[in-house]
């Protein structure tokens, strides 16, 4: 197989998925659009050469309903031939899509393709495509789990519990979340992979503004909308006085292990965001005189057990290092979609990685997890990050509902 190489990653900065938030004025199907064509131009090539665009979406209802990819594919001024799909793998879809696009070209399918994703939380808000009393599981599930499974947040309290991952060790590394995208932001890290709206077009409406009774940090344009921006801060104080996010008193019957960890502090918030990658075959990169920046090395795809949920990192990231014939050391940096505090502190435990190595930048808990575009936001900064560094591979992983993950190795060229 030929090589599959990243040309050009961006991303927005991530904005708070409320009414409030400085994205909120863009329907997902622009912001998308705005990406892409960023992407293109930045790159310097024809879109009309793109063999196939593939978006991750998560929450496919209302204004991220009919492909929006196609939608936002079209409104980017792609000619008409070019065509798109969204995928669906919950939390990881852009990341799948990174793989299929790919794969793609590996296998001789594309020359050129795009995985990318967005999503708008505060215009689609999560679980509006389930309606009210629908079931999406059905019976033959229930039977194989008779208690049935549970919410995300419940399951992030199970890996608390099983880990014995103290309230302590959850707000610790939320706080160094924080600290590190704060840092990043303040050395001027991000400035390279974010495109703000305002560079797109000079009708976007200002978005900056002062803190208001609705919104307690102030709107800053071009910057995540991150706690670490502003008010109320984030100090280990902060954070210790939030209460548990998810108490049900019918889960703790069920479950009386869980001790109430997770606060909204140590989980990732709700964000609007987009994301693209631009990947084609080093042959073709050569013959159009475009500079590859990364090779995929190796990609892996696994599930786990469903009632916890979020622990199929753990099986992945071990599947991926053998499928890339790699050891642990040899991986310079670590992304690991923060969705959960206790999710990466688990991974950690059962990986053994360096803590120094893993989310340099901050992770989802300070910079946002816009669900379908996280996996392509995660990929634009783990390039940039291993460039700035000078590093050789990178690994990302992201954990998904339903019990699954993907994982994938880059190598930095």
């Amino acid at each position: 197989m030929r090589d599959a190489v990243i040309v050009e990653a961006v991303r927005t900065p991530l904005g708070r998925g409320k009414t409030t938030g400085t994205l909120h004025d863009h329907h997902p199907a622009d912001l998308l659009a705005r990406t892409l064509r960023t992407l293109v131009e930045r790159a310097g090539i024809d879109s009309g050469e793109v063999d196939d665009v593939i978006g991750g979406v998560v929450t496919q209802v209302g204004e991220q309903a009919l492909n929006i990819t196609r939608t936002a594919v079209l409104a980017a001024g792609f000619p008409e031939s070019v065509p798109a799909m969204t995928v669906d793998r919950q939390c990881g879809s852009s990341q799948q899509a990174l793989h299929i696009a790919a794969q793609g070209v590996q296998s001789g399918a594309y020359d050129i393709a795009i995985a990318c994703g967005v999503e708008s939380m505060s215009r689609v808000p999560m679980g509006t495509n389930v309606p009210p009393g629908g079931d999406p599981f059905g019976p033959m599930l229930a039977e194989r789990y008779p208690g049935g499974l549970v919410g995300q947040g419940i399951s992030a309290e199970l890996i608390a519990a099983r880990w014995n991952l103290s309230r302590e060790e959850l707000d610790a590394y939320a706080h160094e979340s924080h600290r590190r995208a704060a840092e990043a932001w303040r050395d001027g890290e991000f400035a390279r992979e974010v495109a703000w709206p305002g560079q797109w077009d000079e009708t976007v409406r200002p978005v900056t503004g002062p803190t208001t009774p609705t919104n307690r940090r102030p709107r800053t344009a071009g910057v995540d909308e991150g706690a670490h921006s502003g008010p109320p801060g984030t100090s280990l104080e902060v954070l210790a006085g939030l209460k548990p996010a998810y108490y049900d008193p019918r889960m703790a019957e069920r479950f009386p292990e869980i001790g109430w960890k997770v606060t909204a502090g140590n989980a990732s918030p709700i964000n609007d965001g987009a994301a693209a990658v631009l990947v084609m075959g080093a042959d073709v990169a050569d013959r159009l005189g475009l500079r590859p920046r990364a090779r995929f090395h190796a990609f892996a795809v696994t599930g786990d057990d469903p009632l916890l949920m979020l622990t199929a990192i753990i099986p992945a990231t071990r599947k991926v290092l053998a499928r890339g014939g790699l050891t642990l050391d040899a991986v310079d940096l670590f992304e690991v979609n923060e969705a959960f505090a206790p999710v990466v502190l688990a991974w950690q435990r059962e990986i053994g990685a360096d803590p120094a190595r893993v989310n340099v930048r901050g992770g989802a808990i300070a910079i946002g997890h816009p669900l379908g575009a996280s996996g392509a936001r995660i990929m634009t900064t783990l390039l940039h990050a291993l460039e700035d560094r000078g590093g050789r591979f990178g690994l990302q992983t992201m954990c998904e509902a339903g019990g699954q993950a993907n994982a994938t190795v880059i190598e930095r060229l």
